[in-house]
């Protein structure tokens, strides 16, 4: 049984390591460089009152995912953005899909009209993901650095809450 509910400090630390873990992997995230639960804890206390984070675990509340919604300097400010990471091994178990519900009613609890999601090109785990829960392409940023040096290509997509 997977439940979603809100994150916490205590959970820092946990997805700090899970994250970690799909950056040593790579090829997925536009993180390169590994963060700590101090990381974590600076997320949450960037715009306290306009994102929410959710965590799923499964029945003996080991974290398999997390997902975050928060305003984007680059974004309007009815819109949202949206990170999404899932253990290594957990997806396509229904984690996303659980998390997404739990972030929508959010987003549109905090007013949101709709939510930006914006995925390496490359990463065609994450495209098929947001294509899924109904988000719809809307940009292409071209040759976008990564803090690795490495350049890569990412899609924007949008999902309109109204």
């Amino acid at each position: 049984m997977i439940a979603v509910r809100r994150a916490g400090i205590l959970d820092a630390r946990e997805m700090a390591e899970l994250l970690n873990a799909i950056i040593r992997k790579g090829g997925t995230t536009a993180f390169v460089t590994e963060i700590d639960r101090d990381t974590i804890l600076g997320w949450f206390a960037k715009v306290p009152n306009r994102s929410v984070w959710h965590v799923a675990e499964d029945a003996d509340g080991v974290i398999l995912g997390f997902q975050s919604i928060e305003p984007h300097p680059d974004l309007p400010p009815d819109a949202c953005d949206i990170a999404t990471f899932v253990k290594l091994g957990q997806t396509g178990l229904g984690i996303g899909s659980k998390l997404f519900e739990a972030s929508q009613q959010a987003a549109i609890g905090l007013g949101y009209a709709w939510i930006n999601a914006t995925i390496r090109a490359d990463n065609t785990g994450g495209l098929t993901y947001y294509q899924s829960r109904g988000f719809e392409d809307y940009a292409r940023h071209r040759d976008v650095p990564l803090g690795n040096g490495q350049i890569v290509d990412r899609i924007s997509k949008r999902y309109d809450l109204t």
